[in-house]
């Protein structure tokens, strides 16, 4: 007498259904995967000009060599953000970080807004390297754009920059962390681009 067969149809029957089921998934997980972006965002820097200033402090002794010296270097570098989600995207803060060639790091918060007018008082030749800013607090709509210059003070000498290792923008943003993206040397301002004198300010400070 043979043995009944049904057990086994039954499991025949199934296989076909939970087959189908996988191959769906897949395919919706294949969909899921493919709408949704890689990257929260791009960052580009666009261009990057550079102000060194020297300022003498003058001091009340009447030995020569008393006088303080103080070096700074202005960094002003355009950067462009592109939203590569399906969400908006908002600026909390914007930073910049240097690494000098004997190691020394460097980091520094970029201008503010309201801080725009006594920094171009105090050193004029900057307005003209300047352009409409990128600030704070700035929303980037899905799939959009943002772009303006990032204004950053770094108390070091043009040779030190010129001889970094790194320097980088830091964009802090809302709700997606921080992003990072490196001012490279190409960015800069071409060799025939007009670099603006050493400031010297024989009598006050250049705050």
């Amino acid at each position: 007498m043979s043995l009944p067969t049904f057990a086994q149809s039954a499991r025949r029957n199934l296989l076909a259904p939970v087959l189908i089921a996988f191959l769906l998934l897949g395919i919706v997980l294949a969909l899921v995967i493919r709408a949704t972006p890689h990257r929260t965002a791009d960052l580009t820097i666009t261009r990057t000009a550079i102000f060194p200033t020297h300022t003498v402090f003058k001091s009340d002794s009447t030995l020569v060599g008393h006088d303080q010296t103080q070096d700074d270097l202005y960094v002003l570098t355009t950067l462009r953000i592109d939203d590569r989600l399906h969400l908006p995207l908002f600026i909390k803060d914007l930073t910049g970080t240097l690494t000098t060639a004997d190691g020394q790091v460097f980091t520094t918060s970029a201008t503010e807004n309201q801080d725009f007018a006594n920094v171009y008082a105090s050193f004029p030749g900057l307005k003209p390297l300047a352009s409409e800013p990128l600030l704070r607090e700035t929303t980037i709509a899905p799939g959009q754009s943002a772009q303006g210059m990032v204004l950053l003070h770094f108390p070091v000498t043009k040779a030190a920059w010129d001889h970094r290792r790194t320097a980088t923008l830091n964009v802090d943003l809302y709700h997606q962390g921080l992003q990072t993206v490196r001012i490279g040397r190409a960015s800069e301002a071409s060799p025939n681009t007009p670099q603006p004198p050493e400031a010297s300010d024989p009598g006050e400070s250049a705050n």
